[in-house]
């Protein structure tokens, strides 16, 4: 039997790839550059060296999740949302380092961060119909995204207005 064979292996190895280009696309287009660094952020913002771990945890969790929910499907159908959702959010996950960091434009990523939010809980949603641990493994993203948009919205607040 080969190793692409073994019914576990492709999700494994798709989740993962997945999650690292996502993680890896996510941080070129962070700049923690000048601009970031002149933005005033609330005193509950999470010191710059919190961001890697926690993103690299949910990113890990995630992709966990992702192959989980994937062995667990009940139908092709079940498996084609889930990895429908997931490259959507993975997109607007991106999207929103660009229109923030790239851009330069909070204000943007304020309002985009509301699909983020929606395709998480989606995401969520979707994989916890397949498996309930599936689901519960998501859960530290969408606080995770949730904490980001209201860290976002706090910024555009403090800093505004962009343009």
């Amino acid at each position: 039997m080969t190793a692409l064979a073994r019914p576990w292996l492709f999700p494994v190895i798709v989740a993962s790839m997945a999650a690292a280009l996502v993680a890896m696309l996510g941080a070129t287009m962070t700049d923690l550059g000048p601009w970031y660094r002149s933005l005033a952020k609330p005193g509950w913002a999470p010191p710059d060296l919190a961001y890697p771990v926690v993103w690299t945890a949910v990113f890990a969790l995630t992709a966990l999740a992702g192959v989980t929910a994937w062995r667990h499907a009940r139908s092709r159908a079940a498996v084609d949302w889930l990895v429908a959702l997931a490259a959507l959010n993975g997109f607007l996950n991106i999207l929103w380092s660009m229109l923030f960091f790239r851009l330069a434009r909070p204000d943007w990523a304020g309002v985009e961060v509301v699909a983020l939010i929606a395709s998480t809980a989606a995401l969520l949603w979707v994989a916890a119909r397949q498996s309930r641990t599936a689901g519960l493994m998501l859960l530290p993203y969408l606080a995770w995204v949730m904490v980001a948009a209201l860290l976002n919205w706090e910024i555009v607040r403090l800093n505004g207005p962009f343009g």
